[in-house]
């Protein structure tokens, strides 16, 4: 049975709406220019990752010239939203409530330095519920 679709797009997805997202609308070079200050790659690399997103119904394009210019369908916070949610139903039993309890201790220790100056520390957290740890 095959698995069903994700929300969240992998990493090099991401990356092209990120760059999308900045830009509002380009073609593949645009967006390749972009994409390559982090992470260099190949016009046609780009080009069959929009032509996937568009296909996923996440940009949109139109022909100017003898080229596409696509745009962003899916926002930045619909996306986020996904992601978060897919977070809370894969190790939060869909609580968010048990995710804010798991960043409590992690928010606290943040807290208790103010202005360079440490305060009272939280508690030492126990390695298996470090968020590195239980992600990984």
């Amino acid at each position: 049975m095959p698995k069903p679709p994700r929300d969240v797009p992998p990493p090099l997805e991401l990356a092209c709406l990120k760059a999308l997202w900045s830009l509002r609308e380009g073609n593949v070079k645009d967006v390749q220019q972009v994409v390559a200050q982090t992470r260099p790659l190949a016009y046609t690399t780009i080009m069959t990752v929009l032509d996937r997103l568009v296909r996923k119904g996440k940009l949109a394009r139109r022909k100017e010239g003898r080229a596409f210019v696509y745009s962003p369908v899916a926002s930045r916070d619909s996306l986020r939203r996904a992601a978060i949610q897919e977070l809370l139903d894969g190790f939060f039993d869909g609580s968010p409530d048990q995710l804010i309890l798991f960043l409590k201790p992690a928010t606290q220790a943040a807290a208790a330095v103010v202005g360079g100056a440490p305060q009272v520390s939280a508690p030492p957290v126990e390695e298996d519920t470090r968020i590195d740890t239980v992600l990984l």
